[in-house]
């Protein structure tokens, strides 16, 4: 992995984004994107500004494993980003639980966003750690 790679944590009105530059095997927290009808736009320009020639989409489900409506949501808007860049999955099971619960220990106040962006971090960290 020469190249960069954006993760995306896509919820229903924001989108966490994550970057790790080419080579780097650490996942930064970048910010996130509002659900406004521009989204697609803003991320296509954080893919093309960071050289990312991969975008990798937390995939939700529930507990026992299953597909839910919000999959569907997210497996519909990664069609749309595969328009302009190649798409993988990451599971992203409790990871904007587990966002929260380490921004908590930070003891530094946080926003929704914050969780979100955290959440996309730690999507991308887990994808790189498999194909290490």
């Amino acid at each position: 992995m020469s190249s960069g790679v954006v993760a995306l944590d896509v919820g229903e009105r924001r989108i966490g984004v994550a970057i790790a530059s080419g080579g780097v095997k650490i996942a930064v927290e970048w910010g996130f994107v509002e659900v406004d009808g521009e989204e697609l736009r803003k991320i296509r320009g954080i893919v093309e500004e960071n050289g990312a020639e991969l975008v990798v989409i937390g995939r939700p489900r529930n507990q026992s494993g299953e597909v839910t409506a919000q999959t569907r949501v997210v497996e519909g808007f990664a069609e749309k980003v595969r328009e302009f860049v190649a798409v993988e999955f990451q599971d992203e099971s409790l990871t904007s639980v587990l966002a929260e619960k380490l921004l908590k220990e930070e003891g530094r106040a946080y926003e929704k966003g914050d969780v979100d962006a955290r959440a996309a971090a730690l999507i991308l960290q887990d994808y790189l750690e498999v194909r290490r």
